[in-house]
């Protein structure tokens, strides 16, 4: 049972993760030449892993696991976000 709030701690860190840093990079970062370098993305998702690793080693029930998955959906999400910038803006 301990471990089911723990892969679910960590499912929801690699969604909030995502979704936040899409939504941060194809609205605020649209501007920036940071959006066209290829391996932002990949940059990003190992700086927010290596930036978890500490905070989820003082708490309890989540680990390593959680960092990492933490640092995927960063990733990820900076890399949809970033494709996302590059896209015209559509006028209503």
């Amino acid at each position: 049972m301990l471990e089911l709030i723990g892969v679910v701690a960590a499912l929801a860190a690699a969604i909030l993760g995502y979704t936040k840093s899409r939504k941060f990079v194809g609205q605020r970062l649209r501007f920036t030449s940071l959006v066209e370098k290829p391996g932002i993305g990949l940059a990003a998702g190992v700086a927010a892993a290596i930036v978890a690793a500490p905070i989820v080693a003082l708490l309890p029930l989540v680990g390593t696991g959680t960092a990492l998955a933490f640092g995927a959906g960063v990733g990820t999400g900076v890399a949809v976000g970033a494709r996302d910038a590059k896209r015209p803006l559509l006028e209503d």
